[in-house]
């Protein structure tokens, strides 16, 4: 027969079966083959070929264990879990609370978490082996934009410095040792801090001490003197203002708007060994953002991330800025657009190439990185646009059609991520 050139009888035909019958079985089986070939022949091969892992699109794990550190930006993943959009998509979110970077570092890399809320310059540092043992590493998407701070000490305002001018003349005037602190070296605390105090001609190396503290224990150094300033992801800015020992400088999202801040991470080995795990954590975290981004959710929202097991926070202190009501500390009030962005018609999500490669061009400026790495192969193989166009169409989430984002900066500086290494260069204060 013709036919069992293309497939085999022999695994659909059972001897004690009548011949008639081993036919009508066979040809039943056989066309459904040939019905999901025709099917699978008009899907794009590229999406063919992530989509169908083994033989199906089903999550390879049903509990993906997710780490996070207790900030405001977090949210989209609890939302994802406590709201149960993971079951919408055939996986159960495990979250596990995380006491600093370092240790969702350490338990990505050794495999105790699948994933995690992480710095975006972490999932970086790891991979060009400066922020910990080197690792091949993924971001599946961006989490958030915007919705951190540079928070000074009220001992500074004492003195007159409350912005970064007035903090230049006080550093000049004033020799003494300035404590900064940022939450992990190569993350993303650290390179807006830094960005701001040289963009006043302060050095971050070597003006000033620069320490690294988890976000959570920031307020309380602050509030017994370790340091003077420190910059960290709500709601420990607002904190420090609530709790009457400091005030906000700047936000990042005015230094720069729309800036990238916290990534959904994981090693390569996780996306590539559970695409279909990896493809179902995307769209649940992705409606899960869709719902906060309406302001009418944020308060609901602000209540279930303020609990003990999450972000452990008033929940006044979390609202006011996740609802853009913005006070600094110093009498000013604002009702800020530019608050933190978890969706925003998808444009917070994407994992743009030029976003990673930013933070590659401050770790070169600030010697981390000794030489400079190839910026755009780098965010290539970490930044799996692939994988989150795929996720993306599933749940109709539009993506741009550029990889490449253009930003201007507070300074005047213009980033997109055409020339890194030149832009890299360009900094007159550098390590």
């Amino acid at each position: 027969m013709e036919d069992s050139k293309l497939i085999s009888t022999d695994k659909f035909v059972a001897p004690s079966v009548p011949e008639q019958n081993n036919r009508r079985d066979f040809m039943k089986q056989a066309g459904a083959v040939l019905g999901m070939a025709g099917i699978m022949s008009m899907v794009p091969m590229g999406t063919r070929a992530a989509a169908w892992a083994a033989g199906s699109d089903a999550p390879e794990l049903k509990e993906v264990k997710v780490g996070f550190i207790p900030l405001t930006d977090c949210a989209s993943l609890v939302i994802a879990s406590v709201m149960k959009f993971d079951e919408k998509y055939g996986i159960k979110i495990v979250l596990s609370k995380e006491a600093s970077w370092a240790g969702v570092r350490d338990k990505l890399t050794n495999g105790e978490l699948h994933a995690a809320h992480v710095l975006y310059g972490l999932v970086y540092g790891v991979q060009l082996g400066i922020g910990g043992q080197k690792r091949d590493m993924s971001v599946l998407m961006t989490l958030n934009n915007n919705g951190q701070a540079i928070t000074l000490s009220n001992q500074l305002r004492e003195k007159g410095a409350t912005t970064g001018e007035s903090l230049k003349k006080l550093v000049d005037a004033d020799k003494r040792d300035y404590t900064f602190a940022q939450t992990f070296p190569t993350g993303t605390h650290a390179m807006w801090l830094n960005y701001w105090l040289a963009s006043y001609g302060i050095n971050p190396l070597a003006d000033v001490k620069n320490i690294t503290v988890p976000p959570p224990q920031m307020v309380a150094n602050m509030r017994i003197g370790n340091m003077d300033g420190y910059c960290v992801g709500e709601p420990w800015g607002n904190r420090a203002i609530a709790d009457k020992i400091g005030f906000t400088a700047v936000t990042t999202q005015d230094m720069w708007k729309d800036h990238p801040e916290k990534v959904l991470g994981c090693t390569a080995e996780f996306s590539q060994k559970y695409p279909n795990t990896a493809r179902a954590l995307i769209m649940a975290v992705l409606e899960a953002s869709k719902y906060i981004d309406i302001m009418a959710n944020r308060r609901k929202v602000s209540e279930i991330i303020a609990d003990k097991s999450y972000v452990n926070c008033p929940v006044e202190v979390i609202d006011q800025r996740m609802e853009g009501k913005y006070e600094d500390g110093l009498g000013k009030k604002w009702n800020d657009p530019n608050c933190m962005k978890f969706y925003n018609d998808g444009a917070v999500n994407f994992p743009y190439l030029s976003d990673g490669m930013w933070f590659m061009t401050q770790q070169r400026r600030w010697g981390l990185l000794k030489d400079d790495p190839d910026y755009l192969a780098v965010a290539k193989k970490i930044n799996q646009i692939d994988l989150y166009k795929q996720a993306a169409s599933q749940v109709k989430v539009p993506v741009p059609k550029d990889v490449m984002r253009s930003s201007k900066l507070f300074d005047g500086t213009v980033w997109d991520g055409r020339d890194p290494k030149k832009y890299a260069a360009s900094f007159k204060i550098k390590a």
